[in-house]
């Protein structure tokens, strides 16, 4: 089979585009296209049980609106996310925001109170307005529970979250329960550790994996989309050890193979540990997930 030339014309949409990516068929457009046409079936088939894992600034890069609407559309059935996302998530709805183009140098950023994440910035007032919102709601949680899960209590946490943009605050509305393993390496985290030093109030990670399990056990089917590497990508992998693997996966990553790292790892690679199953569908894009990601699903909810 011949590859056909990518064409492009003026006013061309999204889907037309990607469509042409796939009549290429080769490198990364061939796979953008596949990757495109695995999250649209996944979606229209009401069997798939949708986990959506979040590593690195996805919510600081410009995706959370994204999400959220997922979240709305019934698009994602289980979200794992770093504590880094759900911070943003939060530090958002407080009222803080993520900035561009501040044109000095590090020292400068540090004097200055602004936190650096490559190209996005971060003010210490919006952290401190964080601080203080979020030990509000450790308050009226711990009231009525002094042992909670991670899941329990990001549920319970987006209960009193009034942003209809925010992550949290749609997972609560819409019943999608939310994982973050990695919970305490975060200001979250760390404000809930702070939290815990003079109040009765324990948070069990362990009990996470009796919700999980069940969700596992009643899918007829898992789809994974991956969104970066790191612990949310192996939580969702691992948590589907249980019943043989993941059905249907995407990846997108930045991160390559030869170290052996897991971020890196192509998803053909999990179904040596059966946390893919043999005969799965599987695709695994190299690129930057913020320019992706928005391109492969606004054409696959073009195509459905």
């Amino acid at each position: 089979m011949k590859v056909s030339q990518i064409n492009i014309k003026k006013d061309m949409t999204i889907t037309e585009l990607i469509d042409q990516f796939g009549e290429s068929g080769v490198l990364g457009a061939g796979r953008v296209a596949r990757a495109r046409d695995l999250l649209t079936n996944m979606i229209k088939d009401e069997d798939y049980n949708i986990f959506l894992s979040l590593g690195g600034p996805l919510v600081p890069g410009g995706l959370r609106n994204i999400i959220s609407d997922m979240i709305k559309n019934n698009q994602v059935n289980v979200i794992v996310a770093s504590g880094a996302n759900i911070t943003h998530d939060l530090l958002e709805s407080f009222g803080g925001s993520h900035y561009k183009n501040i044109g000095k140098n590090d020292e400068q950023l540090n004097a200055d109170g602004i936190g650096r994440i490559a190209d996005i910035y971060t003010q210490s007032k919006d952290f401190e307005t964080f601080e203080s919102e979020i030990n509000k709601i450790f308050e009226k949680i711990s009231a009525k529970n002094s042992k909670i899960s991670i899941q329990e209590l990001l549920y319970k946490v987006g209960y009193f979250i009034n942003d209809e943009n925010s992550i949290l605050a749609n997972a609560f509305k819409y019943n999608v329960p939310i994982f973050s393993p990695g919970l305490i390496d975060s200001m979250f985290g760390l404000q809930l550790w702070i939290f815990s030093q003079d109040h009765d109030f324990v948070v069990d990670a362990v009990a996470d994996m009796h919700i999980l399990s069940d969700i596992v056990f009643e899918s007829k089917k898992v789809g994974g989309i991956l969104l970066g590497g790191g612990l949310t990508k192996h939580y969702t992998l691992a948590s589907n050890i249980l019943k043989g693997g993941l059905d249907s996966a995407i990846q997108i990553t930045m991160d390559r193979p030869e170290t052996g790292s897991l971020s890196g790892a192509p998803l053909e690679e999990a179904k040596s540990w059966a946390k893919a199953k043999c005969g799965s569908n599987l695709v695994t894009v190299i690129g930057d997930v913020t320019v992706i990601f928005p391109l492969i699903l606004a054409s696959a909810i073009d195509k459905i």
